[in-house]
């Protein structure tokens, strides 16, 4: 029998590292503008990390608040460029990683920690570039005890996150991209990092067209009239 909320299950699909690697220069704004300003981890979830960039599949962990057992487990199962999210209920009584656990998921290869919960120890997360993101700091450890799940659809900051979907993370913030969308946002994403450098250069040369505004403005009902023949 499925043992529902106390199981181990296998990774189906992951998004191809081919297609991962190709997203170590996106920044996540772009990422969330395309997926319509809809999908995103919030921003309850920070940076503890000094610096470097969070990229790799999900490898998903739901877990009873303040209990880390399935974490421990998860880590020795990962696969080089997977990162660890977990689903920790958001609660930040107890730490669900700290350093000993940071010194085994590099060991592993590990991406980087997702964490909807807690963590310690964070002077060992603060100085170094090993990508963490959680909900708060506690000094009080965990139990390893379980109940708990590896590889099921997790909650993270209010996102949906599937085994094998693309996470990614910087100083903006957590973006998720579900597994079957990461090649054609990736497509999506390559224009407007095409259409953002041209703007960019239009305003360094005084080429900008701002009429769109105006446009916007009269487009809504706005009136401004007398506004727009002062100027």
């Amino acid at each position: 029998m499925n043992n529902i909320g106390f199981r181990i299950l296998p990774v189906e699909k992951r998004v191809e590292k081919q297609i991962v690697e190709q997203y170590r220069e996106v920044v996540t704004p772009h990422i969330s503008d395309n997926l319509n300003r809809m999908h995103a981890v919030s921003s309850h979830l920070r940076p503890y990390h000094k610096q470097g960039k969070l990229l790799g599949t999900a490898l998903t962990v739901k877990t009873r608040p303040g209990d880390n057992l399935l974490v421990h487990k998860a880590i020795d199962m990962a696969q080089p460029g997977e990162v660890l999210v977990v689903d920790a209920g958001g609660d930040v009584t107890n730490a669900i990683v700290g350093e000993i656990m940071l010194l085994l998921a590099r060991r592993q290869g590990i991406s980087g920690f997702i964490i909807d919960g807690a963590i310690r120890d964070t002077a060992a997360f603060s100085e170094g570039d090993f990508p963490v993101y959680a909900r708060g700091i506690t000094h009080r450890g965990p139990y390893k005890d379980g109940p708990g799940e590896i590889n099921v659809p997790v909650s993270v900051g209010g996102m949906l996150v599937n085994p094998g979907d693309l996470v990614l993370g910087d100083e903006d913030g957590l973006a998720v991209v579900p597994l079957d969308e990461a090649e054609e946002l990736l497509e999506k994403v390559k224009a407007q990092q095409v259409k953002e450098t041209r703007m960019m250069e239009a305003i360094k040369n005084n080429t900008i067209d701002r009429n769109w505004i105006d446009e916007t403005l009269r487009g809504k009902g706005c009136d401004f009239s007398d506004v727009a023949n002062k100027v």
